[in-house]
C-alpha cells in the first residue's frame, strides 16, 4: 500500500477548543458592543478564519492592520482563557502513537494563528509527531480553499490522494475535499448531517487506528 499521511485540523480535532473560543469572542464582542448569538457562532465562527468572522460580526470589511490588531486581542483572550484547560480529544495521543509506529506522515493544518497551535501542541507534548505544522500565517487563502491542505501534502511529500484529513467544520471538510483528500469527520462541533459527506465519522479516536485507516483507504481509494 502507498505511504499515507494524516493531516489534522486543530480546533475541535486535536483539542475541543470551540467552547473557549466562544467565551473569548463573547468577551471580545461585549467590549465592542457587537451583538451575537450561539446560532451565529455555529454558522459564522466555528472553523472560520478571523478575517471572515470579524467582517461578518462587525458588518463591514476588516482587513490590514485593523485585522491584525483585533486578531491579536481576541486570540490573546483565547489563550488566556484556555491556557490552563488544554486537553486532547479523547484517545488522540494513542492514535498519534499508532500512526507514528506505522510510518504515517503527520501534519497540522489550522485556520488559527500559530501562537494558538504552539500553545496546544506544546501543552499536550505532541509536537514531536508532526512533520508539517501550518497556521493562518502560512497561507494566503483560507478554508474552504484547499491551500493549507495542498501545502501540507507538499511539506509531507505525499500525494493528496494518499492523505487523510480529520476535520470538524463545514469549511474545513470542504477544504479537505477540495484538496482531493480523504476526509474523516470529527463530530465534536457539528452533527453528521451538518457536514459535507465524509468517508467516516468519529466522536473521538477510541476506535480509530492505522488498521482502520488502511481499511477505509482500500475501500475508497484502492
Amino acid at each position: 500500500m502507498n505511504t499515507l499521511a494524516v493531516i489534522f485540523d486543530m480546533d475541535g480535532v486535536i483539542a475541543h477548543t470551540n467552547p473557549y473560543h466562544a467565551k473569548a469572542f463573547e468577551a471580545f464582542f461585549d467590549k465592542y458592543k457587537i451583538p451575537y448569538s450561539e446560532e451565529e457562532f455555529e454558522k459564522h465562527m466555528y472553523g472560520k478564519h478571523n478575517s471572515y468572522i470579524f467582517t461578518h460580526f462587525f458588518k463591514r470589511p476588516i482587513r490590514g492592520k485593523e485585522l491584525l490588531n483585533l486578531e491579536m486581542e481576541k486570540e490573546g483572550l483565547f489563550r488566556e482563557i484556555y491556557g490552563a484547560e488544554v486537553k486532547p480529544i479523547p484517545y488522540l495521543p494513542n492514535f498519534l502513537e499508532d500512526l507514528h509506529v506505522n510510518d504515517v506522515q503527520l501534519g497540522v493544518a489550522t485556520s488559527a494563528p500559530r501562537a494558538n497551535m504552539d500553545l496546544i501542541l506544546d501543552a499536550l507534548d505532541i509536537r514531536k509527531f508532526f512533520k508539517s505544522t501550518l497556521g493562518s500565517e502560512n497561507v494566503e487563502l483560507h478554508k474552504p480553499h484547499p491551500e493549507v491542505y495542498e501545502k501540507s501534502a507538499a511539506n509531507l511529500g505525499i500525494d493528496p490522494a494518499n492523505c487523510f484529513v480529520f476535520e470538524d467544520s463545514f469549511s474545513g471538510v470542504t477544504a479537505g475535499l477540495n484538496a482531493n483528500m480523504n476526509v474523516i469527520g470529527v463530530l465534536s462541533t457539528h452533527k453528521k448531517e451538518e457536514l459535507p459527506v465524509c468517508l467516516d465519522y468519529i466522536e473521538n479516536y477510541k476506535d480509530m487506528n492505522f488498521a482502520r485507516l488502511r481499511e477505509i483507504y482500500r475501500e475508497h481509494v484502492g
